[in-house]
């Protein structure tokens, strides 16, 4: 009873916030229908963020659970900053998108679920021996089941489909209705499949006349109870120009803005691989500002085409995921030994091996940090959203090209498929960081290339064929006087320390760490990187709200570490380290110094809940020593 009225209340006729999850079929269009209403929340001045959820399969045997493809949307009027720890409503287009999705519902909330599609023959893949909708097992939720099917073919009867192509236009009826539920206007939409289908207008009909039927059984089929209306308010937001992005787009488009501050042109290295495929995608339609993107054979030829143009006096970036950084990781080393400018992209993915492709984890820390044979250090930043991605990648291209060395940048299956609604910057903002090539000959003797700067130890970069500059370098170990190739003993240890300390010189080049909540100093901080941010925030905002002595401290930079890192975590009694992985950070933390942190592990390919952070705050809080 408890449960259900405190539903009730979060979903009374005004609510400051909604979970939707829309799940159906991998064939059914959920990922689109959840990217259109989410615009539709744009529209509306929403504050929100989504979930994408879909299998590794490019078409699953339809019906099963395993083919379950679900987008999840987080809006309302108050600050969102996660997708969401349960729906409020659960659309479900069949027995398996319900047997996989309900039990993430929460209690009192709304299932509408398409009737027409709930026969023996689904039910049965989906693991039913009798309809839920008809046993009473969801009894713990209001359930609107009607047939949608039927409803949809109706609706597109006039346009002469076949019966297969007209169930395409489900989705749009489920659209229509949602749109309805939540008081929006449909003419974004209907403006969007006129462009979608200009080809084709009888598509278009059919589809928009799928979308007003939807909406217009809301207006008039009268059933009371749980098909009622909402109103979600605009959010209170910075005056300014917004769109929504993705991770994907967000950082592809900061990795131009850093190319454009840094005055050199981008190649883009890459070969297709879920879930860092987007930037590929975005890059490859950027060509007026100087991109070029090469989408190579394979893993290797991608990043040793990104290192070349490096080599050229390009900015080389190339991207992928933990499987392919793996088959990358000679040629990082490549880069790490020569020298130069390179920005790696991983998009973290469920593993080992292809493990779970379309799933999220933060477990490549370790190979960003440790993961190549020799002492080869780098730099790892780690974007914490969507809309945070486009400063880090700047961040990444002013570190990669001011000091010479590849940066490794983390983001995750989660943020490059999740979107948010994105302030878009003033560029003139950003500072410059403009690249200065080698360009003065030696007077007398051969150039040497790996001549450095005595603050910073990075070397000179010189493009190929500038007059007196010819040069060579490579993968064998090269004299820290002259640049030609040397096996002795004491130069190697020299070569080997002067990288390490050019790397970890860069701690005096970027931001001390900050508190994101909290004081300096207390009985507990919880330390984040990467996309828990959302789930820790909030969690921390709650437990704060409650009373509890609890900080909480976001990591971006996460080698070389902020310099004052180790002096702020030694000021908390306990600290807590959540990340989707068995405990990477956690142990860098513990080497690095010399504190107690404990381990918050969560390896399900799903992100952080709320709950579960506030639950371990507690329990932390409770423990003693």
């Amino acid at each position: 009873m408890k449960d259900n009225f405190e539903s009730s209340a979060r979903l009374s006729n005004h609510p400051d916030a909604v979970v939707v999850r829309f799940a159906g079929d991998s064939g059914d269009g959920m990922q689109l229908t959840g990217g259109q209403f989410t615009l539709s929340s744009a529209l509306a001045g929403n504050d929100f963020s989504t979930f994408p959820d879909f299998p590794a399969e490019i078409r699953a045997p339809q019906g099963t659970t395993f083919g379950v493809s679900a987008f999840q949307v987080n809006f309302g009027s108050s600050d969102i900053e996660t997708a969401g720890d349960q729906p409020d409503v659960l659309i479900a287009m069949n027995p398996a998108a319900l047997k996989t999705n309900v039990g993430d519902l929460r209690p009192g909330g709304l299932v509408i679920a398409d009737t027409g599609e709930f026969g023996q023959r689904n039910l049965a893949k989906a693991g039913y021996t009798v309809s839920p909708i008809d046993d009473n097992s969801l009894a713990r939720w209001q359930v609107l089941a009607f047939d949608i099917s039927a409803l949809t073919l109706e609706a597109v009867k006039p346009f002469g489909l076949g019966n297969k192509e007209a169930l395409r236009c489900k989705n749009m009826w489920t659209l229509g209705l949602s749109l309805w539920m939540f008081d929006r206007d449909r003419a974004p939409l209907i403006a969007w499949l006129q462009d979608k289908f200009a080809k084709n207008p009888v598509l278009a009909d059919a589809n928009i006349a799928a979308l007003n039927a939807g909406h217009a059984y809301g207006e008039t089929a009268e059933i009371g109870g749980p098909l009622r209306q909402w109103t979600v308010d605009a959010a209170s937001v910075e005056p300014g120009y917004y769109r929504t992005i993705t991770g994907g787009e967000s950082l592809s488009l900061g990795l131009v803005a850093g190319a454009r501050l840094a005055g050199l042109d981008l190649f883009l290295g890459s070969y297709p691989i879920t879930p860092a495929s987007p930037i590929l995608h975005a890059l490859a339609r950027l060509k007026e500002f100087g991109v070029t993107s090469f989408q190579a054979e394979d893993e290797i030829a991608a990043i040793g085409a990104a290192i070349g143009a490096s080599y050229a006096g390009q900015l080389g970036v190339t991207s992928s995921s933990g499987p392919g950084i793996a088959l990358k990781g000679e040629a990082i080393g490549l880069a790490i030994i020569t020298e130069l400018p390179l920005v790696i992209v991983n998009s973290q993915r469920g593993g080992p091996s292809t493990g779970l492709p379309t799933k999220t984890e933060q477990s490549d820390l370790y190979q960003a940090i440790y993961g190549r044979n020799g002492d080869a250090p780098l730099v790892v930043l780690s974007t914490s959203s969507p809309t945070d991605c486009f400063d880090v990648a700047i961040e990444a291209v002013r570190l990669a090209t001011q000091f010479m060395t590849p940066v490794m940048l983390l983001t995750d299956g989660y943020i490059a498929n999740a979107a948010q609604p994105w302030l878009v910057p003033d560029m003139d903002d950003y500072e410059p960081f403009p690249v200065v090539f080698h360009t003065e000959a030696p007077a007398e003797g051969k150039f040497n290339p790996y001549q450095r700067d005595a603050e910073t130890l990075k070397r000179v970069w010189v493009k190929p064929g500038t007059p007196g500059l010819t040069h060579r370098i490579g993968g064998i170990e090269k004299g820290f006087d002259t640049g030609n190739i040397n096996y002795e003993a004491a130069n190697h240890q020299k070569m080997t320390d002067t990288r390490a300390n050019k790397i970890l010189g860069i701690a005096n080049h970027i931001p001390d760490q900050d508190i994101d909540q909290g004081a300096a100093g207390g009985k507990l901080v919880v330390v984040g990187w990467g996309s828990t941010y959302g789930p820790i925030r909030k969690a921390v905002e709650a437990a704060r709200a409650r009373g509890l002595d609890v900080s909480h401290i976001h990591i971006r930079y996460l080698w070389p570490l902020p310099k004052n890192l180790g002096d702020l975590l030694k000021s908390f009694d306990k600290i807590l380290v959540p990340e989707m992985n068995t405990g990477q950070l956690k142990t860098v933390l513990r080497d690095q110094y010399l504190v107690d942190a404990k381990p918050l592990n969560k390896v399900s390919g799903q992100p952080f809940k709320i709950a579960e952070i506030e639950a371990a705050i507690d329990a932390e809080l409770a423990r003693k020593g």
